[in-house]
């Protein structure tokens, strides 16, 4: 059976494109991640967006990893850490543990498919990728609410050692139970160890 284990998180601010950075704060505790065999996963940072390419860390900020029972021990040195991130530096705190919940809209703030640049093609491959999983579900791609860009698909980037890693935030509605946690279990997409194609039910979006 996979469980998210969350860490709350302490700090100041972060880069929004912070995944990278994180990936390698957290390898050094936990180097398991590396293994080619490895289920851990981890989603971004939650936070407030500031505007400025960084994000508020608040009360509700945590970091939320995602893997078997048996690996779950490799995530626990994390507790009481600091991490240096981009020049950052953040705490975990004493995390908690939970089974995956089915929820019939998952939201992921990252997805990312080969030779899938724009919207509409990053549509298509989500539909052909989630029935060769066996998922049946509608996928749609968020707007920006607000400011200049309002109106706009949620376009993302993930910088990576000098190349960028072009996505979008990704909601997949009309989920049944079972669709909902295979989902949030497997993922979807490329660079799933680097925090993308993470999905979580989409009312936990809500004031992030």
């Amino acid at each position: 059976m996979i469980y998210d284990v969350v860490f709350p998180v302490l700090g100041e601010t972060l880069p929004t494109d912070h995944t990278y950075h994180l990936y390698g704060a957290i390898a050094k505790s936990v180097p398991v991640i590396h293994a080619p065999g490895s289920k851990i996963r981890f989603s971004s940072i939650t936070g407030l967006a500031e505007g400025n390419g960084e994000i508020l860390i608040t009360k509700l900020s945590i970091l939320r990893f995602r893997a078997e029972e048996s690996e779950i021990k490799s995530i626990m040195p994390l507790a009481g850490k600091a991490l240096v991130i981009n020049l950052k530096k953040i705490y975990l705190g004493v995390p908690s543990l939970a089974v995956i919940e089915p929820c019939a809209g998952l939201y992921s703030s990252f997805v990312t498919f080969k030779n899938a640049m724009e919207p509409h093609m990053v549509l298509k491959t989500a539909a052909v990728k989630l029935m060769a999983l066996g998922i049946k579900g509608t996928p749609t791609i968020p707007v920006i609410s607000e400011g200049v860009r309002q109106g706009e698909p949620m376009r993302r980037v993930l910088r990576i050692k000098g190349f960028t890693v072009v996505g979008y935030s990704l909601i997949v509605s009309d989920l049944s139970d079972k669709d909902s946690v295979i989902l949030q279990e497997v993922g979807l997409g490329g660079k799933t160890k680097m925090g993308c194609g993470f999905f979580f039910p989409q009312k936990e979006t809500m004031g992030k």
